[in-house]
């Protein structure tokens, strides 16, 4: 069994996986779309460790959850009941549960068709990195 030790390296490096396609992709002098299908892919694991983390700092994360990215597809509401069944106190009471969950809905919503689609614009896939870039902001700072 892993320790938390391990756990918690393991959670960090795919927050510096992230971040490292992230970095790449802003530099790619053929543009952020030529990594389309990895950032939707990274920003998907992303938001859904980031959500994680959150809960985790507040203390109410039940032991042995993991949040499931299906369960972030769902509008807010959905997504808040099937949360509510994961954590030790009521999901309204956790500040900043909204603002997350319509990040995670915005970035989830578009992960299939941004890896199994077509292209899209540099602008879009710029919009959705810096979104979850400032959720990134918003919970280590939390």
């Amino acid at each position: 069994m892993q320790d938390n030790k391990d756990i918690k390296e393991k959670k960090e490096h795919e927050i510096d996986e992230v971040a490292d396609e992230i970095e790449s992709a802003l530099k790619d002098s053929r543009g952020i779309n030529s990594h389309q299908k990895r950032l939707a892919i990274c920003l998907s694991i992303g938001i859904t460790d980031l959500l994680e983390r959150y809960l985790k700092k507040k203390g109410v994360l039940k032991t042995g959850y993991k949040v499931d990215h299906r369960i972030l597809k769902k509008k807010k509401e959905n997504a808040k009941s099937a949360l509510a069944e994961k954590i030790t106190s009521p999901i309204n009471s956790l500040d900043r549960i909204d603002h997350l969950l319509e990040i995670a809905y915005e970035i989830e919503g578009r992960r299939n068709a941004l890896a199994y689609g077509g292209k899209v614009s540099d602008d879009v896939l710029r919009g959705l990195i810096d979104k979850y870039l400032d959720v990134k902001k918003e919970v280590e700072n939390d």
